[in-house]
């Protein structure tokens, strides 16, 4: 069934943050709805529309940053109280805008997620949960990580309503009270929660989660555990999500679900006979999609999804007819209310221009005057630096207010730029001097084109070197101003945290053992690896699990107060560690005692892993190189059907053979560095030096056979 949706603009307030736009309930069936909507500048607007025209139903006064905005009210009646969250206080306004509640809930950090149902409270900061009944606290948590997103679920099983968090480290933590009752493992950092059609399904227990990396799955939770019903790869590599909603937009009787992306995107999914999503309508946004709610907004009896963006715009796409079309000859004739409306817009954007003419006169003259005192103008950056486990990259997203002249990134750690389909930006290198004390790596300029406000990069590092990658973002405001982003690439940068191992595999062990406290040992991880919490877990030892994203093989972090030891299959994670650790240590002036168990079977079983990556890519490069011989041969007999159906394949498939080449730049070379470190740091635990033998190994590795490469790391 194919969905028609038209997009209408309805109103623009100020930058939003993550779920602060809900619609309040209609007062009856199919009729328009009122949409609340709250901004950073802390201003809370609601408003219905009226003839084609937004009319501000209340608007609160400026104040601190609201992070999140909820609608509730007593059990069993329509939930029209809004209530938002700002730094630790809570308000809530009646649909008419007056306030009646002020709640302070005296946590040390900002609120970043919260949930009201009927008189209980659920607040989340970072790594904090407490609930409140009539303002008094009940419950409280401290999660492992931190906390993205809650809802809440109810179960005959469940004494009573149990809060779901979606933590930073792929958990779903479910629990009882004050005690985790049990956590669920998600294919992604889970950005947002939603139950399904509002009130969990037909079970009140069906939960569904976004990720961070663009998945979306349903969950049944049950009494002890939870059950997986569906879930979405992000096989186009499309933008994370960012807010889910339940609606039946198709007219179908079932609930669709619809999902808001960082990247603009805006999707429905209707379900087939088998419960599975299937996408009925796509639309793309130019910016990221902070709230989406599905109802009726802008006339009676037509359904729409409302989206607010990170800029503010409130937009609907609409089942309404937008268009009349005319024949030829025909003439197409405009409404009164749409003559009305035009003519308005007409109006608006002559003022408009008038307004920005008289400013820039001012400003001219103010320029001019001996007296004159220039003013940075202040712009807000919404960014995000991710790893993407598909491809073994991190993705660097940055959403500017305003549109971005340009973007300069600078590293002093060796990184590979990616292609990115996304990005209309046109790039130049500048040269570089790594040789130097504090030497740039990379230097590339992005030059952005008109109305760009959103970019998206794609970076591949090294694992062992380490460092920073800037980003100075300069938008096309005057006076001329930057801001400076920056971002760490650490020495394990490829490894993501999960949650279970294989322990079949040979792994070698590296001991730490000193005068270092848990929350100093804990500082260290977090400087080696990635997705590592901020703050120290709770209790006396600390156990982390890790794959690295490129090769697959795998790390275990268990440590105390006073000793470490690292597990891995992969002798360079351990030599790398050691290396760095050892050199934090020192810097802290604290004596290490370092211990190894190095497993000579886990080189042969890195070399194993890597094997299919390395033949493949040998045989990409191969192809590639025979490409333009094959075309010349081609264009000089006028046919290809002479050449044997191996060549003939090569040709028919060269445009995607080339672009998947030019996607994974230094992919052959790095993995030869990759072999190359994993044989340096074989012997180096052996107190050898070998690298007068690389020559060999490299020559070993242009004639490629695994057999004799695993035969000359055996007799070398």
């Amino acid at each position: 069934m194919e969905l028609h949706l038209n997009r209408v603009d309805y109103m623009q307030v100020g930058v939003t943050s993550q779920k602060t736009m809900r619609l309040l309930p209609a007062l009856g069936k199919k009729t328009t709805q009122k949409v609340a909507v709250a901004d950073q500048d802390g201003v809370v607007t609601c408003f219905g529309m009226k003839k084609g025209e937004p009319v501000p139903v209340f608007k609160t006064l400026p104040g601190q940053k609201v992070s999140r905005l909820d609608l509730g009210g007593a059990l069993g009646t329509p939930q029209e109280k809004i209530f938002v969250c700002s730094g630790s206080e809570v308000r809530g306004f009646t649909k008419k805008g007056k306030q009646f509640l002020t709640f302070e809930a005296n946590l040390t950090e900002s609120i970043n997620a919260m949930r009201v149902s009927g008189a209980d409270l659920f607040v989340c900061a970072s790594y904090i949960y407490n609930h409140y009944c009539d303002c008094k606290d009940q419950d409280y948590f401290l999660s492992g990580d931190k906390i993205n997103d809650i809802t809440c679920v109810t179960s005959p099983h469940l004494e009573r309503t149990a809060p779901v968090l979606a933590c930073q480290d792929r958990l779903l933590r479910v629990l009882q009270g004050s005690e985790l009752l049990y956590d669920v493992e998600v294919p992604g950092p889970p950005s947002v929660l939603q139950l399904y059609n509002k009130d969990g399904g037909k079970s009140p227990l069906d939960v569904l989660y976004g990720t961070a990396d663009g998945k979306v799955g349903l969950l049944k939770m049950g009494e002890s555990s939870a059950s997986a019903q569906w879930e979405m790869d992000n096989e186009q590599k499309k933008g994370g999500v960012l807010c889910i909603d339940t609606y039946d937009i198709t007219g179908d009787g079932v609930a669709d679900l619809l999902i808001g992306r960082d990247d603009g995107g805006v999707e429905v999914y209707g379900f087939d006979d088998s419960g599975e999503p299937a996408l009925r309508y796509e639309h793309v946004l130019s910016e990221s999609v902070t709230s989406i709610q599905g109802g009726c907004v802008g006339k009676d009896s037509y359904d729409e999804v409302i989206t607010a963006t990170y800029t503010g715009w409130v937009t609907g796409l609409t089942t309404e007819p937008q268009k009349a079309e005319a024949g030829p000859g025909d003439e197409l004739r405009m409404s009164k209310e749409t003559q009305t409306k035009v003519a308005a817009l007409r109006l608006e954007l002559e003022q408009l221009q008038g307004q920005v003419l008289q400013g820039r006169e001012r400003y001219q003259q103010t320029a001019q005057s001996p007296s004159a005192v220039s003013a940075v103008p202040v712009f807000s950056i919404n960014d995000k630096f991710t790893l993407c486990q598909d491809d073994a990259s991190y993705s660097l997203t940055l959403e500017v207010q305003t549109a971005i002249d340009n973007l300069l990134l600078q590293s002093d750690v060796p990184i590979d730029l990616l292609d990115v389909d996304k990005n209309s930006a046109v790039v130049s290198f500048s040269e570089c001097d790594s040789e130097q004390p504090n030497g740039n790596f990379l230097l590339a300029t992005y030059r952005c084109q008109a109305n760009t406000t959103r970019l998206e990069l794609k970076v591949r590092s090294i694992e062992g070197q380490y460092g920073t990658l800037r980003a100075y973002v300069t938008p096309r405001l005057q006076p001329k101003t930057c801001q400076l982003r920056q971002y760490p690439i650490k020495p394990l940068s490829l490894h993501q945290r999960t949650h279970s191992l294989q322990q079949e595999r040979p792994m070698s062990r590296l001991s730490l053992s000193g005068q270092f406290s848990l929350a100093e040992i804990h500082s260290w991880v977090g400087f080696c690896l990635p997705e590592v919490p901020e703050k120290t877990p709770a209790g006396d030892t600390v156990t982390l699990h890790f794959t690295n994203t490129f090769l697959g093989t795998q790390l275990e972090a268990t440590y105390c107060k006073g000793e470490g030891q690292f597990r891995s299959d992969n002798i360079s994670t351990i030599s790398i560690l050691s290396d760095v650790l050892s050199k934090e240590a020192t810097q802290r002036k604290i004596n290490l005692s370092v211990s190894y168990d190095i497993n000579d079977e886990s080189v042969s079983h890195t070399l194993r892993m890597i094997h299919p990556k390395l033949e493949y890519q040998l045989m990409l490069a191969k192809k590639v190189q025979l490409i333009d011989a094959l075309k010349e041969l081609q264009v000089h007999e006028g046919t290809a059907d002479f050449l044997i159906p191996e060549y003939r394949s090569i040709l028919d498939e060269s445009q995607h053979l080339l672009d998947e080449y030019k996607k994974q730049p230094a992919h052959l070379e790095r993995l030869y560095g990759m072999i190359t470190d994993l044989f340096i740091d074989k012997f180096k635990f052996k107190g050898q030096n070998v690298k007068t033998k690389v020559s060999a190994l490299l020559e070993i590795l242009d004639n490629y056979d695994l057999n004799s490469l695993l035969d000359f790391f055996s007799e070398a």
